[in-house]
């Protein structure tokens, strides 16, 4: 499909949000263009991250204001967006967002949801949903637990465009670095994601959301299991086999 195109080499799968025209909202095309990348990835043990960039001045203006006012033509969606961000966060692939545009209204969700998020230090980001009489509803689920208090009420109150530094500075990305170091960032992060054993990846990804919302006791228990079930499995034998002989996994890619 035109609006989302997916491209898979050299173990990475490349989602570049492509409808330009709509500044890449939220359209039901668009929803289920990323979604079919997630079942994609996770469904090929080849694939070893997904990284999720745009064309266009614009990342993502958030949702689609002609289809939500029934002046476009409406597509089936596969999944809800609340449905896409919690794929996002639950995909075992690591999901890396390449930022090189503007991020607006429900685009803040998107960008929060990634695993790792880096963006060009000259793009804006903006919770603008109060000055169309609305409120960032649905992104503030994942929002939220990145922020604090008061950065989160000023950037929804106000509703203002504020610096991809500040962005990075409210937890909503991990950093923004000049355009022309974006390439090599993104690179130096899927480098090291390649060294990292795919399950171990799944697993170490899961502890970021599961891990703080468990009781301090329950949460010992629970992850005394897991770390006990990592280190009995095939990955970590080979995983440690390799460290002491010095070499590489037996995942390790270039």
């Amino acid at each position: 499909m035109g609006e989302v195109r997916i491209e898979a080499a050299g173990g990475i799968l490349t989602v570049t949000l492509a409808d330009v025209e709509n500044r890449n909202a939220l359209s039901a095309v668009v929803i289920n263009g990323l979604h079919d990348a997630l079942a994609q990835a996770n469904s090929d043990a080849d694939i070893r991250a997904i990284v999720v960039t745009n064309e266009g001045t614009t990342f993502c203006a958030g949702a689609n204001l002609k289809q939500q006012s029934g002046v476009a033509e409406q597509v089936p969606a596969k999944v809800g967006f609340e449905e896409l961000i919690a794929q996002i966060q639950e995909s075992p692939t690591p999901v890396i967002g390449k930022i090189r545009g503007h991020v607006v209204g429900g685009g803040n969700g998107l960008a929060a949801a990634f695993d790792i998020a880096i963006a060009q230090d000259d793009v804006k980001f903006g919770f603008t949903e109060v000055r169309l009489g609305v409120a960032p509803a649905i992104i503030s689920v994942v929002c939220l637990p990145k922020m604090r208090r008061g950065d989160a009420l000023e950037a929804f109150l106000r509703g203002n465009r504020f610096p991809a530094s500040k962005a990075a500075e409210y937890g909503l990305i991990s950093r923004a670095v000049p355009e022309a170091e974006l390439d090599a960032a993104i690179d130096e992060v899927l480098a090291d994601l390649r060294l990292g054993g795919p399950n171990a990846l799944a697993a170490a990804k899961r502890l970021v959301y599961e891990v703080p919302s468990m009781v301090p006791k329950d949460a010992f228990a629970r992850m005394s299991s897991l770390s006990a079930e990592l280190f009995r499995g095939e990955e970590a034998a080979a995983g440690m086999k390799a460290f002491l002989k010095r070499e590489k996994p037996p995942w390790a890619s270039e």
